[in-house]
């Protein structure tokens, strides 16, 4: 059989994946509301199965990557699709405490791998000048399945009925195995696995010794634990907590917020592409971490600058509208810069051993909002966030000194042979200088 071009497979699996994001729609908003009010078994037992979802990603991530690397991505999203399939239908199923948690461990198992396996696919598929626009595609994708699925999902919900939230979970692992036969039929481009294959002998510890060693690549971890830990790990924590106790908004106007959000994202993805493809990675991150900063400053204002309900409404708004235009920003340029720094052997163990760090922020971030909302420290909680903010932008600065001309600017890989003949179109970024990488 022949294989298909990398724009061909690359279609199949971007559509997939929006399939299965607007599965995952129906349920998402209300996973916490349906164990602990459907089935009754406490807002206690519901937190502890929402943390399911991260404990069973951080138990599985640390040995996905070598898998990945080893066998292919193929197998890996196979194996993580009929897991979350199961994993999604016994919780629709579950009406005990220890059948929901262990429905959560099998469900976050499953949608922890597909990540990175996904991730490598769309690596594999792609170049270092298209690779931007795959990612960006991939994340309005899955921003535009979450949105229709969680709209479709609320005008079938009934609380009082527990029928309809089985109707939920069932839809969602359905989207999964279609998920699964969609990544089936990929086949990739030619040459790939090849041109990966990890050399014999190669162990885990030196998978991880060379990992360690590229210090652009844990620069960018520590990076990437910021972002995550100032953004999503504080949306259904500290940030609703403020929102609603200092803000006074009502609960109501939290999923107006998040329509926000998500309307952001869906609108402005592809015109911030554009933009983002013609300036440095490491000043895009920079630019997010100034943009987040301003809408945490926001935030903190729509609790204590005079002004009316109105006002504070506005704010709330207007900061996840914020978060969502950095979100846009960050889509076209950390995955795919993950995957340029990764040797062709190890894309595997780099795009998990990412996803595990982007875990680890969404566990300790909601813990660390939770506290601060719980004390009522609400002024520390925001001086925290606009600190991690500005530390983003600054450490997006200096990620750019450990970074190669191309890394940082990736268009440099299709133009560099005929830069010098050609005028700097207008508004663009002049092509960096070449440097050494630290």
């Amino acid at each position: 059989m022949t294989r298909e071009t990398g724009a061909a497979a690359l279609r199949r699996i971007q559509v997939g994946n929006a399939l299965s994001a607007f599965g995952s729609g129906f349920t998402v908003p209300y996973t916490f509301l349906y164990v602990s009010r459907v089935r009754d078994l406490g807002s206690t037992t519901a937190g502890v199965a929402l943390a399911g979802f991260a404990m069973a990603a951080l138990l599985v991530l640390p040995f996905t990557g070598r898998f990945i690397d080893r066998r292919g991505p193929l197998p890996v999203a196979l194996f993580g699709t009929v897991a979350a399939a199961a994993g999604a239908l016994s919780l629709g199923l579950a009406s005990t405490a220890p059948m929901v948690l262990a429905s959560t461990l099998v469900m976050g198992a499953g949608m922890a791998v597909i990540q990175p396996a996904l991730a490598t696919m769309i690596v594999w598929c792609s170049t270092t000048v298209t690779r931007s626009r795959a990612f960006a595609t991939q994340f309005f994708l899955n921003n535009l399945g979450l949105g229709v699925g969680g709209l479709l999902g609320g005008l079938l919900v009934e609380e009082e009925h527990a029928g309809s939230f089985v109707r939920l979970f069932a839809i969602e692992s359905v989207m999964f195995l279609v998920l699964g036969a969609v990544v089936a039929t990929v086949r990739l481009p030619r040459g790939t696995r090849a041109a990966h294959a990890v050399p014999a002998g190669e162990g885990a510890r030196g998978r991880w010794r060379i990992l360690l060693a590229d210090r652009a690549m844990v620069w960018l971890c520590v990076l990437g634990f910021v972002m995550f830990f100032a953004c999503y790990g504080q949306f259904e924590s500290g940030l609703s907590a403020f929102a609603v106790e200092v803000s006074g908004i009502s609960p109501s106007t939290l999923g107006v917020a998040l329509a926000a959000n998500t309307a952001v994202i869906v609108v402005a993805q592809f015109a911030v592409l554009r933009l983002v493809e013609r300036r440095r990675r490491s000043r895009v991150i920079a630019a997010v971490g100034l943009i987040w900063t301003v809408a945490w400053l926001v935030a903190g204002a729509s609790g204590w600058v005079a002004g009316g309900q109105a006002m504070a409404t506005a704010a709330i708004i207007s900061t996840y509208a914020l978060f969502g235009l950095g979100e846009a920003m960050l889509s076209p340029t950390v995955a795919p810069l993950v995957a340029d720094l990764a040797p062709g052997s190890h894309i595997g163990h780099y795009n998990s051993v990412f996803a595990l760090v982007k875990q680890l922020a969404l566990a300790i971030g909601p813990a660390v909002g939770g506290l601060l909302a719980g004390a009522g420290a609400y002024g520390a909680y925001i001086s925290m966030l606009v600190v991690c903010s500005l530390g983003i932008t600054v450490m997006g600065l200096r990620l750019g000194r450990r970074l190669t001309p191309v890394q940082d600017y990736p268009r440099l890989a299709g133009t560099v042979q005929v830069a010098a003949h050609k005028p700097a179109a207008a508004g663009a970024e002049p092509e960096p200088a070449p440097v050494q990488a630290a």
